[in-house]
């Protein structure tokens, strides 16, 4: 295969566009979907300037997407002085996997010299994933914990940084595989919720008013594939292994469903996300409000519409215990 571009020898072939392209072409293809999805979401806002920069806190994870999204946000925002990036990186406390994954997020912000910042289930809640995964006193999976746990700690180191947004490395295969596991359950609630919280154009989504520093998800374009090649080409240090707790069945016959799909109708993950990121803006509008008035944990103090917050009853369920405890 030759290059559409240049006519060297490619390195992929987009079904869903038709585009062969080589090395430098498609680096180029990928930086380009990655920074036209920065400005159709409005992402960097028109208040931020060089005397009041906006503080973006990206969720490192020492993965393929992640590591891609940090590199890729440097490499754009570095001489803005608009724009000040900050690492975040989380220690379930996995044995032979984390400590591997942290060796990448070390190398990688060390080479781009951007502030990083390293926390754990440990410090923060008193358990290791390990242990939790073993014992499972609420019989969930893995994940359902450490998505918690996860997002509890991403929310209050972005509130504790000042942080205006918190960037994730979600790739168009895991917003297509929400998108579907969201539309086959039937709640239209959590839909809407989906695009306030991470979809969508800034300018559209309600986020003045919300008690949480809002996501978004830069490399919700890209497939996959592209993801891991292009970190390949780009050599970037990259931990590959997948989690040994990762165990969400349904997500994985979604993603099974859309492999096929794909392979059958090029383009297809596009088009979920197309469509569903055009009703879910119409399900935002229709249900905002609808969750009642929000308060505070009575334990911990972060936004719940319960007395205590959903990562409060799981650390006290897994026997952990968060700092200030008695």
């Amino acid at each position: 295969m030759q290059c559409d571009r240049c006519g060297t020898e490619a390195v992929m072939h987009a079904a869903y566009s038709g585009l062969h392209l080589c090395s430098k072409h498609f680096r180029e293809s990928v930086e380009s979907r990655v920074r036209r999805r920065i400005r159709d979401d409005a992402l960097l806002s028109d208040a931020a300037t060089a005397d009041d920069p906006e503080t973006w806190l990206v969720g490192l994870s020492g993965g393929k997407d992640s590591v891609v999204l940090t590199h890729l946000l440097e490499e754009t925002f570095s001489a803005d002085p608009r724009v000040e990036l900050v690492a975040l990186t989380i220690h379930e406390g996995i044995e032979g996997y984390r400590d591997a994954s942290l060796e990448a997020c070390l190398k990688l912000t060390d080479d781009l010299g951007i502030e990083h910042e390293v926390v754990s289930y440990t410090d923060e809640y008193g358990v290791q994933m390990d242990s939790v995964a073993e014992d499972d006193p609420e019989g969930m999976a893995p994940c359902a914990y450490c998505g918690v746990f996860r997002r509890d700690a991403l929310a209050r180191y972005a509130d504790e940084h000042g942080a205006d947004k918190v960037l994730m490395g979600h790739n168009l295969d895991d917003e297509a595989q929400t998108a579907m596991m969201n539309l086959l359950s039937g709640d239209i609630a959590q839909v809407a919720k989906h695009f306030d919280a991470s979809l969508g154009n800034f300018e559209e989504r309600e986020v003045e008013d919300s008690p949480f520093v809002p996501r978004a998800k830069p490399l919700r374009d890209i497939p996959e594939k592209e993801v891991a090649l292009y970190a390949h080409l780009s050599d970037l240090p990259v931990h590959m292994s997948e989690c040994p707790h990762a165990s969400e069945a349904y997500r994985n016959e979604i993603q099974e469903l859309l492999y096929t799909l794909e392979d059958g109708h090029p383009g297809t993950r596009h088009s979920i996300m197309s469509g569903y990121e055009e009703l879910a803006r119409l399900a935002a509008e229709a249900h905002r409000g609808d969750d009642g008035p929000r308060g505070e944990c009575d334990r911990c103090g972060a936004p719940t519409t319960n007395e205590i917050c959903r990562k409060c009853d799981l650390v006290d369920a897994v026997g952990g215990e968060l700092p200030g405890d008695d």
